[in-house]
């Protein structure tokens, strides 16, 4: 919000208007189409079929928050998760997102929640999370990873854990997990839904010529 900004300018960044005619286009075209798609349910007026502003009306019923689980999908989010482990041993993670494509306004989602996004620990190492952050943000996955990694589980499996665990309580959700323990191991693993059955990610280190694209198999 506006204090967010404030604090950002004085501690010396610029403010700048990140628009796009690409990003504007599209935003004018979502306009143009009465705001579809958008993530509001049980609101008046109705939002398939008016931009707002809208009024709650109801709760969610269980079928409406399964149908909007299945709103973020390969096409319309883009989370970026780095890990990096330094040559003194400190391990280090970061995420980038523009989240959701036409997110509600105000909508904070999983990447700058420690723990949820992402999480570092230079005694056991670091995980990354991407996909719908409105479910797996409940979960803290990148955390639980770590965790895993802690008790010298292998990259691969505590990434495959942290999914098997969201799929109990939310088996259409769409996302994937990327691992790496103080030894440099890696991995990662994802939740195979329709049109979404591997995960791929780049992986660098002294024993790779260059950086190489990996892919795994959702589970």
């Amino acid at each position: 919000g506006e204090s967010a900004t404030m604090f950002a300018e004085s501690m010396g960044f610029p403010s700048e208007d990140l628009t796009t005619q690409t990003s504007l286009s599209i935003y004018l075209k979502w306009l143009n189409q009465n705001c579809q798609p958008n993530f509001w349910k049980n609101v008046t007026p109705d939002a398939s079929k008016s931009c707002g502003p809208y009024k709650q009306t109801e709760d969610f019923s269980r079928e409406e928050k399964n149908i909007l689980e299945k709103t973020v999908q390969v096409h319309n989010h883009d989370t970026i998760g780095m890990i990096v482990i330094g040559q003194n041993g400190s391990v280090a993670v970061g995420t980038s997102t523009n989240g959701a494509v036409h997110k509600i306004q105000g909508r904070v989602g999983d990447s700058p929640i420690a723990g949820a996004g992402a999480y570092a620990d230079s005694t056991a190492g670091a995980a990354a999370a991407t996909g719908d952050g409105d479910v797996m943000m409940r979960f803290l996955p990148s955390y639980q990873a770590v965790e895993y990694m802690r008790t010298g589980m292998e990259p691969t499996m505590a990434c495959q854990k942290v999914i098997s665990r969201i799929q109990k309580y939310a088996p259409f959700f769409f996302g994937a997990v990327i691992c790496a323990n103080t030894s440099g191991s890696y991995g990662a693993a994802c939740n195979k839904v329709p049109g979404f059955t591997q995960f791929h990610f780049m992986a660098s280190n002294p024993t790779l010529r260059q950086p190489s694209e990996l892919m795994v198999d959702c589970i």
